[in-house]
């Protein structure tokens, strides 16, 4: 198989797309922001140290005016320091920030989640999407091959006397009239792999492997369907997550105005050069610094209402969200039971129109029967195999959408 052409099956597809897949990697990349920031808002709970280095050169002869010359006017100093800062009590905004921080890992998680079965419900469309259009270019062709049968048919009963010249040109329209419809079909396959093609970030051809067929099986009520997607779907569960991150966040703006208690120390050498005496030798400092910002202009308080007012606007975006998941849920249900019906009343309907073509066109060579009748027959024929396929895909398309509502497309079947 030729590197700049691909030909997949379903599950292979999934596979690209799980590796490929912008919003997948997307998603991906999401999480190691957030891992990031749980990085940084872990930071305030560790020991910060830091390393300063000092030279200085000072000279002020205006100290001549107090000293008389006794003190010089010039001095060198030099020193490095190691310091050290630690939170030891912070009304409990580090707390709240760390815990914050972990939820968005969950947060990630669940977005990643969405992502992969977005793509995956995408992939599957398109991939199906490639097989009716590749089931519609056939109907067309063998459309247009039974023109031209009707139509070499038509010369030859021309050539022998039995047709007329208006037989001759009907069958001639009928082909030409035909040829539109493979163009298009020809088209359509084209466009569908171009677009799996981007669904699964790869530069080369795509083509797929597969069939339309299948076997129709059970599926969930409304009831059972709406249960698992409130326990599995991954909005649901994110937005959950982002809940209680908004619930810590009211409790690190509420802590911006309550006391904190922090230790600090330093330790280091340091050269001092005054005329013509100098000096060297450790320096050290530690002590505890208490900080409590007895008013802050309401600025505090209006953060506090701020975080609060946000939280209390994404519990509406949840009960929202639950509103239409099971709105989601009702859809497609009814999409699989509407699609199911179709298939199995179509069944027997393409054995049935095949039929009726034969006896049509046996009809027409024993002469009991008219062109007019076969070519409602060949309409027929091609009506019946063009809604089968498409309710056919219909269906597998309906299943893999209720999967995802759901929220376990891709994560265990039904």
């Amino acid at each position: 198989m030729a590197a700049e052409h691909r030909v997949l099956t379903l599950d292979q597809a999934l596979e690209v797309a799980a590796e490929r897949n912008r919003d997948i990697l997307k998603a991906k990349e999401f999480h190691n922001q957030v891992r990031g920031r749980y990085v940084e808002e872990r930071s305030a709970a560790l020991p910060h140290l830091t390393i300063t280095g000092q030279a200085a050169t000072q000279h002020d002869e205006s100290l001549n005016a107090y000293t008389g010359g006794f003190m010089p006017v010039s001095q060198d100093t030099y020193g490095a320091e190691l310091g050290l800062s630690q939170a030891l009590y912070t009304w409990g905004k580090v707390g709240a920030a760390i815990r914050a921080a972990e939820k968005g890992f969950a947060t990630a998680d669940e977005q990643f989640r969405r992502a992969r079965q977005d793509a995956w419900r995408d992939v599957s469309v398109a991939f199906y999407n490639i097989l009716l259009a590749r089931e519609q270019h056939a109907i067309a062709s063998q459309n247009l091959a039974q023109k031209v049968r009707h139509q070499d048919e038509a010369q030859r009963r021309y050539a022998a006397g039995v047709a007329t010249d208006y037989d001759v040109l009907a069958a001639d329209v009928a082909v030409q009239n035909a040829m539109p419809d493979v163009i298009r079909a020809g088209n359509s396959v084209r466009v569908a792999r171009d677009r799996l093609s981007f669904l699964l970030a790869l530069e080369s051809e795509v083509d797929v492997t597969g069939s339309l067929e299948t076997v129709l099986t059970t599926y969930p009520s409304y009831d059972k369907a709406l249960a698992v997607a409130r326990d599995k779907r991954p909005e649901l569960k994110e937005i959950k997550h982002r809940l209680a991150i908004a619930g810590e966040l009211v409790k690190v703006a509420d802590a911006d105005d309550k006391p904190r208690l922090d230790l600090t120390g330093k330790y280091g050498w340091r050269y001092l050069e005054v005329g013509d005496g100098s000096g060297s030798g450790q320096i050290w400092t530690v002590g505890l610094q208490l900080s409590f910002p007895l008013f802050d202009g309401l600025k505090t308080r209006g953060k506090v209402a701020q975080a609060e007012s946000e939280r209390r606007s994404m519990q509406i975006d949840e009960a929202k969200l639950l509103e239409s998941v099971a709105l989601e849920i009702r859809d497609a249900v009814n999409a699989v039971r509407e699609s199911e019906e179709i298939v199995k009343a179509l069944s027997g309907t393409v054995v049935q129109a095949e039929r009726l073509l034969q006896m049509a066109e046996k009809g027409f060579e024993l002469g009991v029967k008219i062109r007019l009748e076969v070519d409602d027959a060949e309409l027929n024929l091609r009506q019946a195999r063009g809604n089968l396929a498409r309710a056919r895909r219909d269906y597998l398309v309906a299943r893999v959408n209720l999967e995802r509502v759901m929220g376990v497309l891709g994560e265990g079947s039904l």
